[in-house]
């Protein structure tokens, strides 16, 4: 439930209790104001600077409140001012302002000054800030011109005679305006004589000064009626300067030139804002193209919140400043000849500003309080404490008070001790004043809330119940519940500051009366309330989605519970708007109706079922639906449905349009918001009888294709527009303004027909009627279209070319006579291409480009020529056939312009103290290169430039060294070529000078060398770098000038590292070098350049390896190492095994066994134990004689017994026996393995 409550007034009392402050709020309660005693308060003043209008009274405001209330008094200049000695000052009743009558033309001069007011009763005195009262200048002009004195005759405007100003096309220009002084400074414009406000743009503009700057001044600046207004906003007057006439001279062509500024005139400026106030800055550039203006902050960026680029981005205003702003801005002015930038150093000072004001502060008798005074500015404030109005050092002293910096202290406080305290901080941009007021009070609890009243809430929602208490000191607040046996307490209250209490969840067992109970040391007061916790509100029955027919009636049902004690009201919306204003709806307690529905009707309903303490809602959908009816022809067009016609939802019949000839099936689909049901069952077939075509073909025209044809082609009409069988056209046609008679054909279901053997370019009238078995269709209306045009028959004449600049040309024609035109004049083209560079190094011809003009034009522009160029061009008419025969051929120059970027810029080497660096020619040279400048500064670890240093270096240098740099040191360059015209855009490069000496960065390309054969030359190089894109560059030697880049020719390598290059004249000698590009084709490494010499004739190497002699003997070579190889291996397989096994088996020796297969040892023979044959004769020793079996063959050589078997087995020992064995007279046969082994 609302309830009234009490505002706050606006005082704090400040309360020490112990060594805690609480702040205790006085309510603006009548009766306790007028109890409660209380020091002046100033409550309106005018500002501190008052500009007197002399066409009204001086009224100077000053009113205060107080109890008792206060009485008023003033000083003017420090002193006493005695209102009742002046009978044009009055003072307002009950007041302090002041009211002067200045009407009777009494002289404002009189009352100007420094007025304060002061405010007291017996508590205290307050006083107003320092009121200046003073006149505007223009004020004083006027009175003086109109009454006469010492600035008679002397006008607002000097009335001087201006000579006319003539300038040259191209130069700046400054219109000074120089207004007369005004308080506050007047607002500046420039008009014309009929108070038209003079265009402005990023060429013209007006400065803050108001004075009006040209950039560069040309021909349509000429005009006699430059006028300078000056509006003063306080007196709203208008006073305008003589007219200035300005004319510019059109005589000889303007030079270009790079960006200068006008304003500020020097390199580096100074500004001082102070805090809160609007910075402006601005710069304003002389320079032929209109320079563009940018801004930047050093170690910073611009506020974009705060700021705004004003005057075509010349001014940079900020608004609400802060410290934060302080700092280097620079503005940069930047046209295609260069750039120049000036720096503003922006100081924030600021005039004195609240950090915490001195607060009002009401204290008990015995208790402590302190009122704190805090300000800041820059430089920083000076504070000075007052009390009622005198400085504090003369006030009587006071053992409860005493100053310590910016705080007053307060303690042990008697009932006498009220006052005024006055705060002034103040520096050199002003200062602040501020009243506070000490007012002792001796005050017992009083309870504020009014008594009984009753709050509700609902369950479960939180409950606040207020207890608003007065009392000095400020009293202590304790609730109880029902009765006061026992203080509520625990974490289910809260209990704020101000007394009120609150119940987090409300229950219905909090429901009750509530006692609030305020104490002090004065006394005791007590107020009641009451709780009464409801039941939510909540909807029982919600509305429900709805899909009904247009024309029909719906019903949405919305039925809710709710607190017995409550009143509900139910309201609904339509789309969470209020529902249409239309008798149609109607809303019932529980349900809303709308009938007769419409398509507009659907969409969502929402009940809201609200209370005096909560509310529920619920939505639901409205969908409104109406049938659409298809139909399929199935004679012409089967399988396919087309939409015939739209019918209400309440309709369920529906009569239809049909056509001649058609074979019908109809069905039907429901639509509602949402989209499409699935369709019906298909109807059986209708046909419908054929019948005449009633309308003809649409968008008949008439045109050529050749010079005597006409071509009439139309729209064919659909199957069911035919309304029968054979359908047919008839095409009409005949000369425009002739008698004779239409020509016609009949021609089958095509859409076009083709008259030949026409005249040129002729109107002819043209109609199309269709027709069918069953007869014509409707007359049709003619339309008039040409026979064929014929290729225009003569060409433009007296061309001519008028070059504008390095890159636009204007060119002129004569018109072609009408009669040659054989067609409709399209317009005229201007084909023109660039044949060749004036530099003699480029002589590359350029694609053929063209520029078309309307028919009215005999002249045009030839723009994004490329300067100091020889152009070649033509002119052509053309029509709908094509172009005519070409005009004579005009060749035209383009004189030189600035040249592009140069193609390379690097820092090749770094030193301790020096830096070589290494730039190409730019690709563009756009004339003959003049030479390069150089210019490079230090940057420091703030990223801070140094001062800016500019060489000036000659066209054929690539490369310069800087020496005496000191250590640790980096720098910023700017490389930039020049021809004539000036200097083109530069490229920028960092570096740093090493701190000690590093050894030398190996270079990427190296042990480059090149041999020459009637193939070409052949350059090889070995690669270290990075980069995949290498290409071998060449040109003809020719060392007079350095070369650009474009003069190379360029040859692509394919992941190899040499290259032949072919082609070469023959007595010639090249520039050679090897270049790894980037990604961005720019060049990153480059070999050393090679001199190449082509001999006249080139003297044969034989390359044996061509030989056919060679080739044929390493072949044969090959081939009988081969054969060699095959019999080795033949001859090693057939070996076997050795058939010894079958002549022991011929002797039948029974101790002879065979080897194992396992067994890795030669022949059929096991020696795994070293056992000697059976029957042969053992050494002494004990073992097998080895000595006499390794040399089997040598031993056996000598017999010539000794044989082989055809395998190539050795039977040596069986067949034969050596002259050694018989002189040892042994019967022992030599072991077969040891013969083996020797022979293997």
């Amino acid at each position: 439930m609302d309830r009234p409550r009490d505002g706050p007034l606006a005082l704090l009392l400040l309360l020490f209790l112990g060594h805690v402050i609480t702040a205790l709020e006085v309510p603006l309660d009548p009766k306790l104001l007028e109890e409660l005693p209380q020091p002046p308060t100033i409550t309106h003043q005018s500002p501190k600077d008052y500009i007197v209008d002399p066409r009204e009274n001086i009224v100077i405001h000053c009113e205060a409140k107080g109890k008792p209330h206060p009485s008023f008094s003033w000083t003017r200049n420090g002193t006493h001012f005695d209102i009742d000695k002046d009978p044009k000052v009055i003072m307002k009743p009950r007041s302090g302002t002041l009211v002067i009558d200045i009407s009777g033309g009494e002289r404002v001069e009189a009352y100007e000054g420094v007025y304060q007011c002061s405010a007291h009763n017996e508590l205290g005195t307050a006083v107003s800030n320092a009121i200046v009262i003073r006149q505007s200048n223009v004020f004083r002009v006027l009175r003086d011109l109109i009454f006469g004195g010492k600035s008679k005759g002397s006008p607002l405007w000097s009335k001087e005679r201006i000579s006319p100003i003539v300038a040259q096309k191209g130069q700046s220009l400054i219109l000074h305006c120089r207004p007369p002084a005004g308080l506050p400074p007047p607002i500046i414009f420039w008009m014309d004589n009929n108070f038209q406000r003079l265009p402005q743009s990023r060429r013209v503009s007006q400065a803050l000064n108001g004075d009006l700057y040209f950039s560069n001044i040309q021909p349509e600046d000429s005009r006699s009626d430059y006028i300078c207004y000056a509006r003063f906003p306080h007196t709203q007057t208008i006073q305008q300067k003589q007219p200035i006439t300005v004319r510019v001279l059109d005589n000889k062509p303007a030079e270009e030139r790079a960006p200068v500024f006008l304003v500020p005139s020097e390199a580096v400026s100074s500004k001082m804002v102070l805090r809160g106030e609007t910075l402006e800055m601005e710069c304003i550039a002389d320079g032929l193209p209109t320079p563009v203006v940018s801004w930047v902050k050093r170690n910073g960026d611009i506020p974009s919140g705060r700021a705004s680029f004003l005057n075509f981005d010349k001014t940079l205003r900020i608004t609400d400043v802060s410290e934060a702003d302080a700092g280097e801005y620079r503005c940069n002015a930047k046209n295609q000849h260069g750039s120049v930038h000036h720096t503003i150093r922006v100081t924030v000072n600021a005039a004195p500003y609240w950090i915490s004001a001195p607060r009002n502060l009401v204290l008990a008798p015995k208790e402590m309080g302190i009122i704190t005074c805090r300000a800041a500015g820059h430089p920083k404030p000076t504070l000075r404490w007052l009390m009622n109005g005198l400085p504090i050092e003369d006030a009587p002293n006071e053992a409860s008070r005493r100053l310590e910096g910016d705080t007053l202290i307060f303690s042990e406080v008697q009932t006498g001790s009220s006052a005024v305290y006055q705060c002034n901080a103040s520096n050199q941009h002003g200062y602040l004043l501020s009243n506070a007021f000490v007012n002792v009070l001796a005050e017992p609890p009083r309870v504020l809330t009014q008594p009984n009243i009753i709050y509700q809430v609902i369950r479960n929602k939180p409950a606040l119940l207020e207890c608003l208490t007065f009392g000095s000191p400020v009293p202590t607040i304790t609730w109880f519940k029902d009765s006061r046996s026992s203080m509520l307490e625990g974490n289910a209250y809260v209990f704020h500051e101000n007394g009120t209490l609150e119940i987090h969840m409300s229950q219905p067992t909090n429901s009750g009366k509530y006692t609030c109970v305020a104490r002090n040391n004065l006394g005791i007061s007590e107020n009641h309330v009451y709780l009464e916790v409801k039941e939510p509100t909540r909807i029982l029955r919600p509305p429900e989605y709805r899909v009904v027919q247009r024309n029909r009636d719906v019903v949405f049902e919305c039925k809710a519970k709710h607190d017995p004690s409550l009143v509900p009201t139910v309201t609904w919306l339509k789309d969470d708007g209020e529902l249409p204003d239309d008798d149609r709806f109607r809303v019932d307690s529980d349900s809303l109706t709308i009938t007769d529905v419409t398509e507009s009707d659907a969409g969502t309903y929402t009940c809201v079922m609200n209370t005096t303490l909560d509310q529920d809602s619920a939505s639901a959908q409205l969908t409104v639906v109406e049938f659409l009816i298809q139909y399929e022809d199935a004679l012409h067009q089967s399988g396919v449905w087309h939409n015939l016609t739209e019918v209400p939802g309440t309709k369920t019949t529906a009569h239809l349009k049909l056509s001649p000839y058609v074979h019908y099936s109809f069905r039907v689909l429901a639509l509602n918001d949402v989209g499409f049901s699935r369709p019906s069952a298909a109807s059986h077939q209708y046909r419908t009888s054929p019948a005449a075509p009633d309308e003809n073909p649409s968008e008949v025209k008439g045109h050529g294709t050749e010079h005597n044809n006409l071509v009439i082609t139309w729209k064919p009409l659909t199957p069911l527009q035919a309304n029968g069988p054979n359908l047919k056209y008839k095409v009409m046609w005949r000369q425009q303004d002739t008698e004779k008679e239409w020509a016609s054909v009949n021609v089958a279901n095509v859409s076009k027909f083709v008259v030949s053997g026409t005249p040129t370019f002729v109107p002819y009238e043209v109609m199309v009627q269709a027709l069918n078995e069953y007869g014509p269709g409707p007359q049709p209306s003619p339309v008039i279209g040409y026979s064929g045009e014929d290729f225009p028959s003569a060409a433009p004449g007296n061309v001519q070319v008028l070059v504008q600049n390095s890159t636009l040309a204007e060119v002129r024609w004569s018109p072609v006579p009408l009669e040659s035109v054989r067609g409709r004049l399209r317009g005229y083209k201007v084909h023109y291409q660039r044949e060749r560079s004036l530099h003699r190094h480029n002589s590359h011809h350029g694609k053929q480009r063209t520029e078309i003009f309307s028919p009215n034009k005999t002249n045009g522009k030839l723009p994004d020529l490329l300067p100091y160029s020889v152009y070649s061009l033509h002119v052509t008419a053309f029509n709908g056939r094509g172009e005519g025969p070409a005009s004579t051929v005009e060749r035209f120059e383009t004189p030189e312009g600035v040249p592009g970027a140069p193609s390379s810029f690097r820092v090749s080497f770094s030193d301790l103290d020096s830096l070589t660096l290494q730039w190409g020619p730019p690709h563009e040279r756009n004339g003959r290169l003049t030479g390069y400048t150089l210019k490079y500064q230090t940057v420091d670890s703030k990223n801070d430039l140094g001062l800016l240093e500019e060489l000036d270096l000659p066209s054929n240098q690539s490369s310069f060294t800087l020496h005496d740099l000191p250590h640790s040191t980096r720098y910023k360059f700017y490389i930039s070529a020049r021809t004539q015209r000036g200097a083109g855009p530069a490229l920028t490069e960092e570096a740093v000078t090493v701190i000690d000496r590093a050894p030398p960065v190996a270079p990427a390309f190296g042990n480059v060398s090149s041999s020459v054969s009637e193939d070409g030359a052949l350059i090889s190089w070995e690669y270290w770098g990075p980069e995949k894109h290498l290409y071998v560059e060449y040109v003809i030697d020719n060392s007079d000038e350095s070369l650009a880049d474009e003069d190379w020719h360029t040859e692509m390598v394919n992941g190899s590292q040499f290259h032949v290059l072919k082609g070469l004249k023959k007595g010639l000698a090249y520039r050679v070098r090897v270049v790894a590009r980037g990604h961005d084709d720019r060049a990153v490494h480059l070999s050393e350049v090679l001199l190449v010499k082509v001999p006249a004739m080139v003297s044969p190497q034989v390359d044996i390896a061509t030989q056919g002699w060679f080739i044929g003997l390493m072949s044969a070579i090959a081939l009988l190492i081969l054969i060699l190889l095959i019999i080795c291996f033949i001859k090693r397989n057939k070996g076997g095994k050795y058939p010894v096994k079958e002549k022991e088996d011929a002797h039948g020796d029974p101790e002879i066994q065979p080897m194992k297969e396992d067994d890795i040892t030669f022949g059929e023979y096991s020696d795994e134990d070293h056992k000697p044959l059976k029957g042969s004769r053992t050494p002494s020793s004990g073992t097998v004689k080895r000595d006499g079996s390794d040399d089997s063959l040598v031993d056996y050589g000598d017999s010539g017994d000794t044989q082989f078997n055809e395998d190539g087995s050795f039977i040596g020992q069986y067949s034969g026996r050596s002259d050694r064995d018989a002189a040892h007279d042994s019967s022992e046969p030599p072991s077969p393995v040891n013969a083996m082994n020797s022979f293997v």
